[in-house]
């Protein structure tokens, strides 16, 4: 049986999809499942136990998400500061994360039919070396070509640029902060923190959460357009200003060419997306080859 379980919902819950489905719905979802620990001293049980129930409940929010069309989910498993908790519960977590990770990789056509991946976000220093060195090649480039770097660019770097940013960010446990996770992705997404811990997640929780983006909807796209024009006005002035320091190199900034600005600035936008294209194809190769490695090793281990 497939790990994330297939199942219909209950007519209430296919009622309460239904009614939610009418509104602005989140493509994108991140949870931080936090509470596992909580919840085993709860139910007096050992740590693991609550780690596997949460690996459980995270099969079934999946299959709830497949079942109001949120086609995309990210959530923080683990952390580096996880691993300052006792070597037992990090060897039985990590042994659980590899069970159940191995086998969705091993129901690949499944994840791919719905549309489900496995993302692994990490710390710069863990990445291979060959990649660190592209990376730091391309900041030495800047300094030639210093109007390359934008926040544009910086968000097609990062390894969840194949993604659009999460509309909703949900945190489990009445923690209110994030815990480093997504800061970047998660400028413009609706935050939402309740007090249920993750392995008691319910379809209600979720469609209360949902409900929650749902009411902030207007007051977030407004806000993210305006983001993504400033943007564009800040590139926009930023060629403006290099094709100016060009033209006045080439001592040709007197007035009467300043027909020909247009045209150079054209230029100039084409050859930067070129340059920009061509980092990022090099990046995005080094970056498949890494996870298709790490692959390889998940389904051999």
């Amino acid at each position: 049986m497939s790990w994330i379980r297939e199942g219909e919902l209950s007519f209430i819950e296919k009622l309460t999809a239904n009614i939610l489905k009418a509104g602005p719905m989140p493509k994108h979802v991140a949870f931080i499942m936090d509470g596992n620990r909580r919840y085993a001293r709860k139910c007096h049980v050992e740590r693991q136990e609550g780690h596997t129930q949460g690996f459980d409940k995270l099969a079934e929010t999946l299959r709830w998400c497949l079942n109001l069309d949120i086609r995309e989910v990210t959530v923080y498993a683990f952390s580096i500061e996880n691993f300052k908790r006792s070597k037992e519960e990090v060897e039985g977590l990590m042994e659980l994360a590899r069970q159940k990770f191995k086998k969705l990789l091993e129901e690949q056509g499944n994840l791919e039919k719905h549309g489900v991946c496995i993302r692994v976000l990490g710390d710069l220093t863990l990445l291979p070396l060959d990649l660190q060195q592209l990376i730091a090649q391309a900041v030495v480039g800047t300094r030639t070509h210093n109007n390359d770097v934008s926040e544009s660019l910086l968000s097609k770097c990062l390894y969840s640029s194949g993604s659009p940013d999460p509309d909703l960010l949900i945190r489990t446990s009445g923690e209110l902060r994030l815990s480093d996770f997504l800061l970047w992705q998660t400028s413009y997404s609706c935050l939402v923190f309740q007090s249920v811990l993750w392995p008691e997640y319910s379809f209600w929780n979720l469609c209360e959460a949902i409900l929650q983006y749902q009411l902030n909807y207007w007051p977030l796209q407004k806000a993210r357009d305006q983001h993504h024009e400033e943007q564009a006005r800040q590139q926009l002035e930023a060629d403006c200003s290099c094709v100016a320091e060009l033209l006045q190199q080439h001592g040709s900034a007197r007035p009467a060419e300043a027909c020909n600005r247009q045209d150079l600035l054209l230029s100039y936008a084409v050859d930067r997306d070129q340059r920009i294209q061509g980092f990022l194809s090099a990046l995005q190769h080094k970056k498949d080859s890494f996870f298709t490695d790490l692959t390889s090793q998940a389904v051999l281990a």
